[in-house]
């Protein structure tokens, strides 16, 4: 068993790092303030190569694997949550394309995504099922060649932006068994009949795009549908046993992002004509800080790297993924604290922090939801 990076791991680390120091520090604050999505920074993220590292080579990427996308999506989320996403998030949804989509939608959809033409949104939750996907009600009728999609979609990153969608649909309603109900389709964005409306007002990530969704008489070719027919639950929860190693990877790059700063702070603000860092009490926080963004951080690369090795553990992912978003809520809330009154303040980047991290105990299944998964595994 070997812990250490390869050194083309760390010079992934250190592009990332560099490029998110360069791009988002100077912006950070006003697209926070100001809710602003800044496309040019995507762009910059896909001519660097930071943007689709899964998708192989032959479709145009790097042919990187999801232990990759975490060491560049900790290193984005270490500088800023909401500015890494709208980057590493801009293909968000494609992955249910490479898992199970056909050679010819992967050739249309994948590259796009790669050289900076196309974003991808993954249209799941609806205003009535979220953690419970079964709930949903977005109906796709066959109608001649097409699928006739009617329902709405809630809390969608990329609504607003995306070129094209990947939609979870209602398409067998009499079939017995539930969660063999429903199918994945390719939606183009630009499609009549659909309504995006961005959600302002968010608490956090608020540079992300994040939109609710309308379908009406939406028509799309039938070969539009991801894989077999009625097997949409599935393909899902496989396309999140995945993907909520990125989130965690969001986690721990938060809490580092976090513990780096209140550090820094410590050694410069005085005291009682002393460091802060000087005092035990404070020296003694900032260990256990630390202690549990390791922690956090050696669950989630092993969560990552079995992924690449075909060993998709469903239990570990969702310890990964509700672990790390814990601590990074817990570290963001001990360093808004060591700040004191300037971390209340938006001149400190604690206190975006702090608000950008309870994101991560709610999205791609709340914390509650990740123990459920981890407690019927042990049984």
């Amino acid at each position: 068993m070997d812990f250490k990076l390869t050194d083309e791991h760390k010079l992934l680390q250190d592009t990332a790092y560099k490029f998110a120091r360069k791009e988002f520090e100077p912006v950070a604050r006003e697209c926070d303030r100001e809710e602003k999505y800044p496309r040019e920074i995507w762009r910059k993220g896909c001519e660097t190569g930071l943007v689709g590292v899964i998708i192989p080579e032959e479709f145009g990427g790097p042919g990187a694997g999801f232990f990759e996308l975490a060491l560049i999506t900790e290193q984005f989320s270490r500088v800023d949550l909401g500015l890494g996403l709208v980057v590493v998030g801009a293909a968000f949804g494609a992955e249910n394309i490479l898992f199970f989509g056909t050679a010819e939608q992967k050739q249309k959809y994948l590259p796009p995504l790669v050289d900076g033409r196309a974003i991808c949104a993954g249209a799941f939750t609806e205003p009535d099922a979220g953690t419970d996907v079964t709930g949903a009600k977005t109906r796709a009728v066959k109608d001649g060649g097409d699928w006739v999609i009617n329902g709405s979609k809630m809390f969608i990153t990329n609504g607003t932006v995306c070129d094209f969608m990947v939609v979870f649909c209602l398409t067998n309603p009499d079939e017995e068994a539930k969660h063999r109900r429903y199918s994945l389709i390719l939606v183009e964005a630009d499609r009549p009949g659909i309504t995006r409306t961005k959600i302002n007002g968010k608490m956090g990530i608020r540079a992300t795009d994040t939109a609710s969704l309308t379908f009406e008489n939406v028509r799309v070719p039938r070969e539009n549908l991801i894989g077999a027919e009625g097997k949409g639950f599935y393909q899902l929860m496989h396309f999140f046993d995945c993907t909520r190693t990125m989130v965690a990877a969001q986690g721990v790059g938060l809490a580092q992002g976090a513990l780096d700063k209140t550090v820094r702070y410590v050694q410069e603000r005085h005291v009682f004509g002393k460091p802060l860092a000087t005092n035990q009490g404070v020296q003694f926080q900032l260990a256990e800080m630390a202690t549990r963004v390791e922690l956090a951080r050696t669950i989630t690369y092993k969560a990552a790297w079995q992924v690449d090795q075909g060993e998709v553990d469903p239990s570990l992912n969702a310890m990964a993924k509700y672990y790390a978003g814990e601590k990074a809520v817990w570290v963001a809330d001990k360093a808004v604290q060591l700040h004191g009154g300037y971390g209340y303040i938006d001149e400190y980047d604690v206190q975006r922090f702090y608000r950008d991290a309870k994101i991560l105990e709610i999205y791609e299944g709340a914390k509650e939801a990740e123990k459920l998964t981890i407690a019927r595994r042990l049984f």
